[in-house]
């Protein structure tokens, strides 16, 4: 009964959410997206526009990728089920690919790219997937990457479509349908796929 409220209270917050510090949503995980729950429930999901501006799209994306490779790498060392291990391997290596487009894309521009940082909304989350019990660190988990993975699509849609540098709006273009992908994905572990 104590997991069922604590999962119930999970999704609640994840649909809630926003980013408390900013009201902005955290990303792709990420403080990537406008969904300020990093995502992924971490963090939030948020109403604040996405960033058009170079430096705020490479911040949010850079947290949003941080949060899922660091979240991934929490459950792995927990988790007993394969098909979630399976996924957070690929969140890691997927989310580092991503970070990488990202960095060469800014480069490309001329762009400097500092250390990605969580927000607040991400550290909770990700604290809470640390301390999850192996009972229930799938289902936080879970909880927090659908979160995080709404926040990083409406991130790199907005700024594919409005962003203000073209390498790095092709870039956004490029990792949407890898985010929107992941979604799918998302389902099919929640159906218990």
């Amino acid at each position: 009964m104590k997991n069922a409220c604590l999962i119930a209270a999970l999704l609640l917050l994840g649909a809630c959410g926003g980013n408390p510090d900013t009201g902005a949503p955290p990303e792709d995980g990420n403080t990537a997206g406008t969904t300020g729950a990093l995502v992924d429930g971490g963090p939030p999901a948020g109403t604040a526009a996405a960033p058009t501006d170079a430096a705020g799209y490479i911040a949010k994306a850079g947290a949003g990728d941080l949060w899922e490779i660091e979240s991934s790498k929490a459950l792995l060392a927990k988790s007993g089920r394969a098909d979630v291990k399976k996924f957070a391997q690929m969140m890691i290596d997927q989310h580092s690919q991503s970070t990488a487009k990202i960095k060469a894309a800014a480069t490309a521009a001329g762009l400097q790219v500092a250390p990605p940082k969580l927000d607040s909304g991400q550290q909770k989350a990700l604290d809470e997937i640390k301390g999850a019990d192996a009972a229930a660190i799938d289902t936080v988990y879970l909880a927090h990457q659908r979160t995080a993975h709404d926040a990083a699509l409406a991130l790199h849609n907005a700024y594919a479509t409005n962003g203000d540098t073209e390498a790095l709006r092709k870039a956004a273009g490029e990792i949407v349908p890898v985010v929107e992908a992941h979604r799918t994905e998302l389902d099919g572990l929640a159906a218990g796929r």
